[in-house]
């Protein structure tokens, strides 16, 4: 294999895997759809009522449509990336979100899940470390996470304005506990 050729096809394949399949959706429901990808890609689900982290694909729960509910989503080291965030439009219960170690999230990612009007109502917890293509930009745009309640951020070289950055956020977000970890 020439050199390069192995990321190139990786990424490819990571492209395959965000594609969003909206008849999938449509079948099966948004938080069963929006399991498979996240489970294809790496992360892991919790569901309303249970404290397992869901982690093998095939080992995803069958039921009547609709029984299981995505609560929190834990993607360290996935390959999640923002052509497949519109599986994020029909979730209403995700409390919890983890982004840690994600080659493919930036700036325009957070904006995507901030413009979420589902997650703008559910979401209460974020987590972002080491996640090196974000900027003061994507932490911004949280702002229209209106019921965010905590915000961990840690290992964030793309983060430069610090001060006037987390000022703009409190401001906008006065109930929100910051907890930050950044050189």
């Amino acid at each position: 294999l020439p050199p390069g050729s192995c990321r190139a096809f990786w990424g490819w394949l990571n492209a395959v895997f965000n594609k969003v399949d909206h008849e999938r959706i449509q079948a099966v429901g948004p938080d069963r759809a929006a399991s498979e990808w996240l489970l294809r890609c790496g992360a892991l689900v919790r569901y309303r009522g249970s404290p397992r982290w869901q982690q093998d694909y095939n080992g995803l729960p069958t039921g009547p449509l609709g029984k299981y509910k995505i609560e929190a989503i834990n993607a360290t080291d996935s390959c999640i990336m923002y052509r497949g965030f519109d599986y994020l439009d029909g979730l209403e219960h995700v409390k919890e979100i983890k982004l840690e170690k994600c080659m493919y999230i930036q700036d325009e990612c957070l904006q995507r899940l901030s413009e979420t009007s589902s997650l703008q109502r559910s979401l209460q917890q974020l987590e972002i470390i080491s996640c090196g293509n974000v900027t003061d930009r994507g932490i911004l745009a949280l702002h229209r996470l209106r019921n965010l309640e905590y915000l961990y951020l840690s290992d964030l070289p793309g983060i430069r304005e610090k001060e006037t950055t987390f000022h703009a956020l409190q401001q906008a977000l006065p109930k929100l506990q910051l907890e930050l970890d950044l050189e």
